[in-house]
């Protein structure tokens, strides 16, 4: 059988190292900090030293984790040198290493981590199951953040999706099943929704709509009316109106997959 080739195009590093020249740290920091709360929430039970991040864009989330004490050592990996000179550029004092890499091969010896963190990433991936199955060698907990893109409506969401980079889509079960799949155990997760806040950049900001009171207000209604909801009416239905979903994850004694 041939080997994959599972190195980055040129091309598509470019992509991204165009993507962390936008002036759009606002956005991108807004964002983060509700990642970075999430993760933080299912990784509580922990008290990690080392922690890295993969696919760690500008180092958003790492500077909320570097606020925060989460981790004593931060260390971050990006396809992208502009993302890794923009990490660098922040001077946090937690971190002690930042550099790029190819999106697979992990620069770093078996057990090196305790926590590494995959956000927002995995939507990415092209060969999803390699680059999970490298992040267990070199760490022994592994927390991922992934968007809920697959909902109600999505056929007509497609292109939106690629123009994002978005070539794969989970719901919680189905990203259950894929870690589950490669030997990993379940330790915590949670669903979210968009906080209102960052619908208000995204809707005000972004798409420079007028800031007028009903459109502030239907926003609001949706996120509190799907958080009573979903009280109401229980886990999956907090996971069908959900927009994210972060999960903890440990090496099992059993190495489940069959590949």
């Amino acid at each position: 059988m041939a080997k994959n080739n599972t190195m980055l195009s040129e091309e598509v590093k470019t992509a991204y190292d165009d993507f962390y020249t936008n002036n759009d740290t606002a956005w991108r920091m807004l964002g983060a900090k509700f990642k970075a709360k999430n993760i933080v929430e299912v990784c509580q039970s922990l008290q990690p030293k080392k922690v890295l991040e993969v696919g760690a864009g500008d180092g958003s989330i790492l500077h909320y984790f570097n606020e925060w004490a989460f981790g004593e050592e931060l260390y971050a990996l990006e396809i992208a040198q502009s993302g890794v000179d923009l990490i660098k550029n922040r001077n946090l004092g937690r971190l002690k290493d930042a550099q790029t890499f190819d999106g697979y091969k992990i620069p770093y010896p078996d057990n090196s981590f305790d926590l590494i963190v995959l956000a927002h990433v995995l939507e990415h991936v092209e060969h999803e199951r390699i680059l999970i199955r490298e992040l267990k060698r070199v760490a022994k907990y592994i927390v991922i953040e992934v968007p809920k893109d697959y909902r109600f409506g999505v056929d007509n969401r497609m292109k939106h999706f690629l123009d994002y980079g978005h070539i794969n889509m989970y719901t919680p079960t189905s990203i259950r099943f894929l870690l589950k799949s490669e030997g990993l155990e379940i330790v915590a997760d949670k669903v979210s929704q968009t906080p209102p806040e960052v619908n208000y950049f995204n809707e005000f900001v972004n798409k420079k709509s007028a800031q007028i009171i009903p459109k502030k207000l239907k926003i609001l209604l949706e996120y509190y009316t799907k958080n009573i909801l979903g009280n109401i009416l229980g886990k999956k239905k907090q996971e069908q109106f959900a927009n994210a979903y972060t999960v903890l994850t440990k090496k099992s004694d059993q190495n489940l997959h069959i590949f």
